[in-house]
């Protein structure tokens, strides 16, 4: 069963009927904000509501996360786990066409009203491992930003983050892409006083998750282990700060911060936090040390078939 929103369309086939993952009643006020407004009058909005979960998802900033890819009007893109969509309009701005899959009816409803006007996008909605049968498009891009980390919540294996690339490689054209967006387990930010950003609790992934089941996030170390075990050996990774949610800068192993640049350490909108230290002069010891890559709060990673 297909429905039309504007040029955009859901696919239903693999809707359970429940949606499996929820912000809460927030979400019936963004469906009502992407109703009713422009993008262009997102920003007001943001500032007059004072709710993470509306900056979160309508502010321009999450868009920088895959702004500089070098996509192309040629290219096809595979979003898994399209959400409320602030990631999917970019995405059809630059690309041929871009195929999301999402688990809630409510956020694909979300997605489409805000891009309505676009007609290269389609939502199948319901879980990956079920959507993924009915693929067989291949794709020069697939996206998991915010994803990844749930790998083992909705892939049935003994081990479903090497499983989850195993799988996704299937469904890459030659020169494909696959780009994850992911927090890191030792995160300058956790030490500080930042509680995990998943589970709510203080030093939770630091102390390797553990009362936590169903979400975790990575070391760099651990993260390069997963891939290569997934038979990915050509990647790079990518440092964006604060974080990748609301990313200003994006850094990498070509060109990485320098002294003083990393000032920005206090925007922890959507929980409480502690001090534990001066952010800033810990990333200046850090950067002198060449440490950074293993501290910073996020990685962004662009993986390609074949070796290097």
């Amino acid at each position: 069963m297909n429905e039309k929103i504007g040029n955009l369309t859901l696919n239903y086939k693999h809707y359970s009927g429940v949606d499996l993952y929820s912000d809460g009643e927030v979400e019936d006020e963004l469906l009502g904000i992407v109703k009713n407004h422009e993008e262009k009058e997102y920003n007001k909005i943001i500032a007059r509501s004072n709710k993470w979960a509306i900056m979160y998802h309508l502010s321009h900033l999450r868009a920088n996360i895959v702004e500089w890819l070098p996509i192309t009007k040629q290219d096809t893109i595979l979003e898994i786990g399209s959400g409320c969509g602030a990631i999917t309009g970019t995405l059809a701005s630059k690309a041929k066409k871009v195929t999301c899959i999402e688990l809630s009816e409510k956020r694909s409803l979300i997605n489409a009203y805000r891009n309505k006007e676009k007609d290269n996008i389609e939502i199948w909605l319901g879980n990956f491992e079920e959507s993924e049968k009915d693929i067989v498009e291949k794709y020069d891009y697939i996206t998991l930003i915010g994803v990844f980390e749930y790998g083992e919540k909705y892939i049935s294996t003994e081990k479903p983050y090497e499983n989850f690339l195993t799988i996704i490689g299937k469904h890459l054209n030659e020169n494909g892409k696959i780009i994850i967006a992911i927090e890191n387990k030792l995160g300058l930010k956790y030490w500080a006083g930042c509680q995990e950003d998943h589970v709510g609790k203080y030093f939770e992934g630091i102390e390797d998750y553990p009362i936590t089941n169903g979400v975790k996030t990575f070391s760099k170390k651990e993260l390069e282990e997963i891939i290569k075990n997934s038979g990915f050996f050509n990647y790079k990774f990518y440092y964006p700060y604060p974080d990748y949610k609301l990313p200003t800068t994006i850094y990498s192993d070509k060109y990485l911060p320098k002294k003083g640049e990393l000032n920005n350490n206090m925007r922890n909108f959507d929980r409480e936090r502690i001090i534990t230290f001066d952010e800033t002069r810990v990333y200046d010891m850090i950067i002198k040390e060449n440490l950074f890559p293993i501290y910073s709060n996020s990685y962004l990673v662009v993986l390609e078939k074949g070796r290097n």
